[in-house]
């Protein structure tokens, strides 16, 4: 019996590691990548399209979004090496840019993440809209690329790969789910409800951007 518990005492403590490093990776990541913001510019942008059309649009923006994440998560770290950034360099750049992001879903006048006109009228008249605005730089832009090149850089093994790679894939699942169900979700908030929720996840985005620039400032320094 002793024998059994030290066997699998070990087993527990990786699985319960494992465990909050996933809830940790795929709650700032989600956050980030905020599906809902994106919700108005995809209704608008598919309009005019069968509910089949909208459907498939939904699955490859979110599968394109999940290969652009897991293709920087892998090769982050020889980004960085090779434009010669240190980690801290890109927490500090990652944070402004997610905290300019989340200020943005903060205000009322531009209620998140939005296109210019003339982006919207450009992207309109593409057949498919799936990779660019929508995958990028919607859902996966500057902001969610530097918060998986940061797991990346401090992935210590195989297993945070995995673990990251899998709150990746969780995203971009949620995220899917998200815009297949935003026509009737939007019906059923309303704007209003909407607003509210572009407001919680833009103080929860900035909170993350800030704690970005913390832990790249604490590590320059050498702080904690």
């Amino acid at each position: 019996m002793e024998e059994f518990f030290n066997d699998i005492i070990p087993f527990s403590t990786l699985f319960m590691s494992a465990l909050g490093l996933f809830a940790a990776s795929f709650s700032s990541l989600f956050s980030v990548v905020n599906p809902f913001a994106a919700m108005p510019i995809y209704l608008s942008l598919m309009e005019d399209h069968t509910d089949s059309e909208k459907i498939r649009t939904a699955r490859k923006a979110s599968t394109y979004m999940f290969f652009v994440l897991i293709i920087f998560l892998l090769i982050g770290t020889y980004i960085l090496s090779f434009f010669g950034i240190s980690l801290p360099g890109i927490q500090i750049a990652g944070g402004l840019v997610i905290v300019r992001s989340g200020f943005s879903m903060l205000s009322p006048q531009n209620g998140g993440k939005k296109l210019t006109k003339k982006d919207q009228e450009a992207a309109k008249e593409k057949e498919d809209v799936s990779f660019s605005p929508l995958a990028m730089p919607l859902l996966s832009g500057p902001g969610s690329i530097a918060v998986v090149i940061g797991f990346g850089s401090e992935a210590q093994g195989v297993t945070d790969y995995i673990v990251n790679g899998a709150a990746v894939l969780a995203t971009a699942f949620l995220a899917y789910l998200i815009l297949r169900v935003s026509p009737k979700l939007v019906k059923y908030i309303g704007s209003s409800g909407m607003s509210v929720i572009t407001r919680m996840m833009g103080f929860i985005v900035l909170a993350i951007g800030v704690q970005f620039v913390i832990n790249g400032i604490s590590k320059f320094y050498g702080i904690g």
